[in-house]
């Protein structure tokens, strides 16, 4: 998940090698070897989920509980945490026997937050689903959150964020929700990837299932592969939905999402006659917009629907923040005039859309941010350094100011905040690439600013039973977007050795916003 102006929806210690191995080869057997504790244990459905929110409460049907897990699969003897999970039921009366588990992302995200909105979509049609509040997430024991330092990220619209005071006042907060986790006596070295995987590879043993399809958005891609290359069995088939790879260091690497997202905007909107009449030389005027903004940051103010007036502070990089966000979460068809009216003066459309982005006040400390620092610090950020990650954001926006491209584009600070979480370095196993014969398919947005389309091609190499469908003008987590993704993916599951028909992706179409008239 995204934890600068996080919102709900979305929207990624070492481990020693000796263990790994012993985690790859043993966690399958974890459940059957522990009856008592790995097991699902049935409970009731919290009502409501999150209060206030009811389209997010728990649909008719679904049956929630936990499953108790090593806090370290290497250490079965140790420590244990529960992960929460929710089975919702086929609709069909002759549902599919291979049932779907939905891996969320972020990491930090949890299956608690979309499973409402998932199960409206149509994802259980004919197969039951399975969601997970992953280990340190929402309705996980511990629940890893860290609510002072969303609270300063939430309250952050208000400062020039690339401003080294703000630098300073993330770092405290990030250091005073790290020592509060710590004093809880949690392992924040066991928040990541190989564990979470382990914890998946239990959970379908726990349930007594003998084949599912592992179904991955974003972070949970990466932990759908990670759950594909260190525990194989039982996968029937894999669907990876903006593609965020474990080979890929996305530490180093982020801003080639959002370069890659605003080039595929704006030869759109150049093959557009309307919109090229409109905003010609478009990306010349964002780039310019960008470091005149750093230059001299505009302070708007906005009413928003509820609650007293907001001060918000648009510098170099919360301008583009908001575009990739409005991109992910909006509606991309109103950037090319957020650009003109931002150039022009106008800060309203943009200052809007940055305070919207920042999600409700509700969320505050719901999101599992030690499983995201984990992942983030341990198998990303402390494999790299700040100067190679400035390195390949300057080869892909060579005229974006420096202090804007060292914030990572979804995650803030990793390079302030890392040494802090003390969390260590990951073994180079976690970036290994993952090689399959089982079938997978790959979902991937045109438009996608938080994972970059081309990282499908640091995967596909190695996935030999791969294919995969892009979606033009579409944007970060492509199945929650579109009914033509959803029915994509249910003729992969039914047929998973067979071609899938992407022509209804090819039928998409947007139309770029126009300036009103004179």
């Amino acid at each position: 998940m995204d934890h600068h102006h996080r919102s709900y929806r979305n929207a990624c210690c070492g481990l020693l090698l000796a263990w790994l191995a012993m985690a790859a080869s043993c966690s399958a057997d974890n459940a059957a070897s522990q009856p008592d504790r790995a097991r699902f244990h049935a409970v009731e459905c919290p009502q409501p989920n999150i209060a206030g929110f009811p389209d997010l409460d728990f649909p008719a049907g679904v049956q929630c509980g936990t499953v108790d897990m090593p806090e370290d699969h290497a250490k079965p003897d140790g420590h244990w945490i529960q992960i929460f999970v929710m089975r919702a039921p086929a609709v069909s009366a002759t549902p599919r026997s291979d049932p779907i588990v939905y891996l969320s992302g972020g990491p930090g995200g949890a299956g608690s937050f979309e499973i409402a909105s998932m199960i409206r979509h149509g994802i259980n049609t004919d197969r039951e689903v399975i969601f997970v509040d992953q280990r340190g997430t929402h309705r996980a024991t511990p629940r890893l959150g860290c609510p002072d330092w969303e609270r300063f990220l939430y309250d952050a619209v208000s400062l020039p964020f690339t401003a080294n005071s703000t630098t300073a006042d993330d770092a405290a907060a990030i250091k005073t929700c790290h020592d509060q986790l710590a004093a809880t006596g949690a392992d924040l070295t066991a928040y990541n990837s190989t564990q979470n995987a382990a914890d998946i590879a239990d959970l379908r043993v726990a349930l007594g299932i003998e084949r599912w399809n592992v179904y991955g958005v974003s972070y949970g891609s990466n932990l759908a592969l990670t759950l594909l290359r260190n525990h194989p069995q039982g996968v029937r088939s894999v669907v990876l939905d903006s593609v965020s790879p474990p080979s890929n260091n996305i530490a180093e690497t982020w801003w080639q999402a959002p370069a890659s997202s605003f080039r595929a905007i704006f030869a759109a909107c150049s093959a557009q006659p309307s919109c090229a009449e409109h905003y010609p030389n478009l990306e010349e005027t964002f780039t310019a917009t960008v470091n005149h903004l750093e230059q001299t940051p505009v302070i708007w103010q906005v009413t928003p629907a509820s609650g007293p007036p907001v001060t918000v502070n648009i510098d170099g990089f919360a301008f583009v923040y908001t575009l990739l966000m409005q991109s992910e979460h909006g509606d991309a068809s109103a950037i090319p005039k957020l650009i003109a009216d931002m150039a022009k003066g106008d800060a309203q459309g943009v200052a809007s859309a940055y305070l919207a982005a920042r999600g409700p006040a509700d969320f505050i400390g719901l999101a599992g941010v030690g499983l995201a620092m984990g992942v983030f610090c341990a198998e990303n950020t402390n494999r790299t350094t700040e100067a190679a990650a400035l390195a390949t954001a300057k080869a892909e926006l060579p005229d974006f100011p420096d202090r804007v491209l060292r914030i990572q584009p979804k995650q803030g600070r990793l390079f302030t905040d890392c040494p802090i979480w003390n969390v260590g370095v990951a073994p180079p196993s976690v970036s290994t690439p993952v090689v399959s014969d089982v079938p997978v398919l790959i979902l991937e947005g045109a438009f996608d600013a938080a994972t970059a389309p081309v990282w499908v091609d640091l995967v596909t190499p190695y996935l030999r039973n791969a294919q995969t469908v892009t979606f033009p003008f579409t944007g970060h987590s492509v199945l929650g977007k579109s009914t033509c993704a959803l029915s994509i993916m249910a003729d992969f599951l039914d047929h998973p050795a067979q071609p899938v028909d992407p022509s209804c992706a090819a039928q998409i179409a947007l139309t770029f916003t126009a300036p009103p008239p004179p």
